[in-house]
């Protein structure tokens, strides 16, 4: 059962948080900043409220999520530190002898209470709410941008994941005691996975028996995220991927297996809206998206700032239609040139090939026709044979028995003239200088608070993720705009 209002905390201690929290306290402003009441209005479905024993508080459940973004630390240390850190205890509502859950509630609240709802966009909102309450985003602008996640369990050696983790774990344990490595257990040298998980299972065992080893911080914490990908993932670990994660192309000779987030964010850089996809989905198909979800939080789009991804076709009409500045450059590849099966492939800006329906990135490309006129040219861009001939979609798409592959776009320098135009004025590049900001923002959410790694698998899990790992970066810079007014 949830209760719909908080019990009155009654404490002889409450007197101590004025004196060890101060009011400069991060933690504190955002209590100050965000009434969280919001959180028992969308869960309020989610609960019974008539029958049944009182619930853990959704807005605490909710906090003590939102203090795992922060610290970036798993369920078990997040819980743990909430028992002695004052700060936590006066933003979880906590008194200070009270006690904390049990850390097992977080995945039963992630996965009961959060999975039917629109995270990303409810909190998003929240904090552009905020930001406009507060006169904090002046600007008519947003810059967009993509940003991959790599998916947590690794296309093709999940046993990497183990290694990588239980050797940090190893490390942090060097550095205070270097007589362990005599205890702890032969390493594998197999490629299965089953010898990886029972390597770990060991060395777990044999650092719990160190009782005084085991209270360094920095041991536990490494400890206790191994502990969370043995137990509490093993089964998605056998799995051997996250099968909602796909293959994205950074570059033509990189690619990533994972999530890809699309963004928008005020000059000012809050994050007005977000799209998260699998990795192979074009950037520039997001565009109108993002300019609808940003309207919708109540951001008036007047200009739009991005790379040559968002200058296609039809992100150039819907600018035109919709009276928005598109400062994106014009790339002859995708705007200028007359093509054939538009949705079957598609431009990555980022390798500077084509893409099939299947997701195979064109291996090569070559131009024929008059030089230095831009017109009359085709751009020929030829794909790996091998992979046509398996390919699901070849019906239509590959002629059996064809020794190439290969797929042409007719270069028009003419068209497009208009915004050929703006692309030319002093406007044009003023505002693209501000482009800068959201690479900025895609650095901290991924150094800062753990976004270049997945936390789970599936889209509902990196949608979760994104959602509070964009709630947490905007407070941080709403908090940090409201400061210096």
């Amino acid at each position: 059962m949830m209760s719909m209002q908080q019990s009155i905390k009654l404490s002889p201690y409450m007197g101590l948080y004025d004196l060890i929290v101060p009011m400069d306290n991060m933690l504190r402003q955002i209590n100050d900043l965000v009434d969280f009441t919001f959180v028992y209005e969308e869960l309020k479905d989610k609960y019974c409220l008539d029958n049944a024993r009182n619930a853990i508080d959704p807005i605490r459940m909710f906090k003590y999520l939102l203090l795992k973004t922060i610290h970036d630390l798993s369920d078990v240390d997040i819980v743990e530190r909430s028992k002695y850190d004052m700060s936590f205890k006066y933003f979880l509502d906590m008194t200070p002898e009270e006690e904390v859950i049990d850390p097992s509630s977080l995945t039963k609240f992630r996965k009961l209470r959060l999975k039917d709802i629109n995270l990303l966009d409810l909190l998003i909102n929240k904090t552009v709410e905020i930001a406009l309450e507060k006169e904090i985003i002046k600007s008519k602008s947003i810059i967009v941008d993509a940003t991959h996640t790599k998916a947590r369990y690794n296309q093709m050696k999940p046993k990497e994941i183990l290694m990588e983790r239980s050797k940090k774990l190893r490390k942090a344990i060097y550095q205070i005691d270097e007589s362990m490595r005599s205890k702890f257990p032969s390493k594998t040298k197999t490629d299965v996975l089953e010898d990886e998980i029972a390597y770990s299972q060991k060395l777990i065992e044999v650092i719990e028996k160190e009782v005084t080893l085991i209270q360094y911080p920095v041991v536990k914490e490494q400890l206790n995220l191994l502990k969370e990908t043995v137990a509490d993932d093993l089964e998605q670990i056998k799995c051997s991927k996250d099968h909602d994660a796909k293959v994205g192309h950074k570059t033509a000779d990189s690619s990533f297996f994972g999530y890809k987030t699309h963004l928008a964010m005020s000059e000012e850089r809050i994050i007005t809206a977000a799209v998260i996809t699998t990795g192979e989905k074009n950037d520039g198909k997001q565009l109108q998206t993002l300019i609808e979800k940003s309207e919708e939080a109540g951001i008036q789009v007047e200009t739009v700032i991005g790379d040559a991804a968002y200058s296609e076709k039809d992100n150039i009409k819907y600018s035109k239609t919709n009276k928005i500045n598109l400062v994106a450059k014009l790339n002859p590849s995708v705007t200028q040139g007359f093509r054939t099966k538009e949705d079957e492939f598609e431009f990555n800006k980022d390798a500077g090939m084509y893409v099939c329906k299947a997701g195979h990135l064109a291996i090569r490309k070559a131009r024929t026709g008059k030089k230095n006129t831009g017109r009359n040219q085709v751009e020929t861009y030829y794909f790996d044979i091998e992979k046509c001939k398996r390919c699901p979609f070849r019906a239509g798409c590959y002629k059996e028995g064809a020794k190439s592959k290969t797929y042409s776009v007719s270069l028009k320098s003419t068209e497009y003239l208009d915004q050929a135009e703006f692309q030319e004025s002093e406007y044009f590049k003023q505002k693209s200088k501000e482009r800068y900001k959201i690479e900025a923002k895609n650095s901290e959410l991924k150094h800062r608070h753990g976004y270049d790694v997945a936390t789970s698998s599936g889209l509902i899990g990196m949608e979760m993720q994104g959602a509070m790992s964009i709630f947490t970066v905007n407070l941080k810079r709403i908090l940090k705009l409201k400061g210096q007014q």
